[in-house]
């Protein structure tokens, strides 16, 4: 179970406070896999950000007794002096797993590195730090997987590797994805949030929700 217990979060500005989110109370179910919708500034990433712990609420309270990943693709929290191999080591310490080389050979063999995963992140272009980044997420069996549009990185080959590693994932844990591509949302989720007006709204169906939020 996740719960928003009336979350607000804004950033400062020189004209005040920008709300992106303000009272939320909402509970997202454990065994549903959710799309969230929302217009460009609504708090779709704000939302992921607020769940994977990188971010925090200005009031009100998150929630949860899952294992929730940061959000795929974000690259804030490994070392970039690190090579892929040492950061696939210092990420596993962070959350109290024990590193293996079996591990460390999945995050190499499916980020498509090659030789690059022993340079240092630093070197990497910002393709390359996502397609890692991803590897990484999937290294671990998290309760719930934050996907904020991971799925459009790379050429069409490793989207498809992508989409069919979170299928798998599926299997064992839910989503909470937020894309711009109706299709994929079908495809992955089964449940939908829709953030507009300030309120988020639950959704049963996620082609009833695609329905509201394209007739904003």
């Amino acid at each position: 179970m996740i719960r928003f217990d009336n979350v607000s979060k804004y950033y400062p500005t020189r004209y005040g406070p920008k709300y992106v989110l303000r009272d939320l109370n909402i509970e997202i179910p454990d065994d549903r896999d959710i799309a969230i919708l929302g217009a460009n500034g609504a708090g779709k990433s704000t939302m992921l950000r607020l769940l994977g712990g990188i971010d925090f609420p200005t009031s009100g309270k998150i929630k949860s007794d899952r294992f929730i990943s940061w959000p795929l693709a974000l690259a804030s929290g490994m070392q970039g002096k690190l090579t892929g191999r040492e950061n696939v080591r210092f990420i596993c310490r962070i959350h109290g797993v024990n590193a293996n080389k079996e591990t460390e050979e999945f995050v190499k063999d499916f980020s498509e590195l090659g030789d690059s995963f022993e340079l240092p992140l630093n070197s990497y272009s910002s393709g390359m730090r996502s397609k890692y980044s991803f590897a990484v997420s999937m290294g671990f069996d998290f309760d719930t997987y934050l996907i904020d549009e991971i799925l459009s990185v790379g050429d069409a080959g490793f989207r498809r590797k992508c989409e069919a590693a979170i299928t798998n994932k599926r299997a064992n844990a839910n989503i909470i994805l937020v894309s711009h591509n109706m299709d994929v949302l079908k495809r992955q989720c089964n449940a939908a949030i829709l953030l507009a007006y300030g309120r988020a709204d639950f959704y049963e169906s996620v082609d009833q929700a695609i329905f509201r939020y394209q007739n904003l």
